[in-house]
């Protein structure tokens, strides 16, 4: 479980997903919460006790548009960051995150950012199995090289546990697998396709689009947000018994390496020894 006190966390993120709401609300564009968070919504009215993010989801156009004008429409501090935004970016999905705070997810991973929610795509998915799994396969591929890319090759050691990081950090760019990774998300235009997919969930996550339905306003913490049309059909199909309340053990967090609500995440210091150029 986490070190800190997850409620503030929790708090200080809605604030980034209610200007996020407003921003889409303003330019006429498409977002479902997603995952944990659509969970939370339907079974807990907000937050899941020990869940530290949220997620949403947006049809591709929406995404990207988005993420392109992000500059133009949030408010400051808010910030929306992707491979597309900053070349320098270890996820194939964005974030919407609030750049007068500082966070590092994870001790061995070179990217500073500030406290976030995550924001997917969704894409396109053929009806055809075998080219579902193929699909999938080449993506679960690049995305393992994004994490060696920027990953601390000596994580476990100077051992022969750090050749395949330290080779796909001197063979890929970072842009040359994030575009590898996009053309093989929108290789299925997401309009023509009955099929759907957030790509970063696997191909268990593929589902009927009419399951999306139109976004859908739903309580989270009192403030109405946009959800999934047909939540029960989603949620089962991903969670199954979703009302029931897991196991202590099976209650899943991030606990995140550093966080720093006061401190603007470009004036952090970073003084881990491996991630010094």
């Amino acid at each position: 479980m986490a070190s800190y006190d997850i409620r503030p966390l929790q708090l200080h993120i809605l604030k980034i997903l209610q200007a996020v709401d407003k921003v889409c609300q303003e330019h006429n564009l498409r977002y479902y919460l997603w995952a944990g968070t659509m969970l939370g919504a339907v079974r807990h009215k907000g937050f899941i006790p020990w869940d530290d993010d949220m997620d949403i989801a947006m049809p591709r156009k929406d995404y990207d548009t988005l993420m392109a004008h992000a500059h133009e429409w949030l408010p400051k501090p808010f910030e929306a960051v992707c491979a597309e935004t900053d070349p320098n970016y270890p996820g194939p999905f964005g974030k919407i995150q609030d750049a007068s705070t500082t966070l590092i997810e994870r001790e061995h991973i070179n990217y500073i950012g500030g406290l976030y929610i995550d924001v997917f795509p969704l894409d396109g998915v053929c009806a055809n199995k075998l080219l579902q799994r193929l699909n999938f396969a080449r993506y679960e591929f690049w995305k393992r090289v994004i994490y060696y890319i920027h990953r601390d090759p000596f994580k476990h050691g100077k051992d022969l546990s750090a050749v395949v990081p330290l080779l796909c950090q001197k063979l890929f760019t970072n842009h040359y697998v994030q575009q590898k990774m996009r053309r093989i998300m929108m290789h299925y235009d997401y309009d023509k396709c009955d099929l759907i997919a957030d790509y970063d969930d696997g191909k268990n996550g593929i589902i009927n689009k009419a399951v999306l339905g139109q976004p859908t306003p739903i309580k989270f913490e009192d403030i109405t947000f946009m959800g999934v049309e047909h939540f029960d059909t989603y949620l089962a199909t991903k969670y199954g018994d979703y009302m029931t309340i897991p196991k202590h053990d099976e209650q899943r967090q991030h606990d995140f390496h550093y966080l720093d609500y006061q401190l603007p995440y470009r004036q952090y210091d970073d003084q881990r020894a491996n991630m010094k150029g």
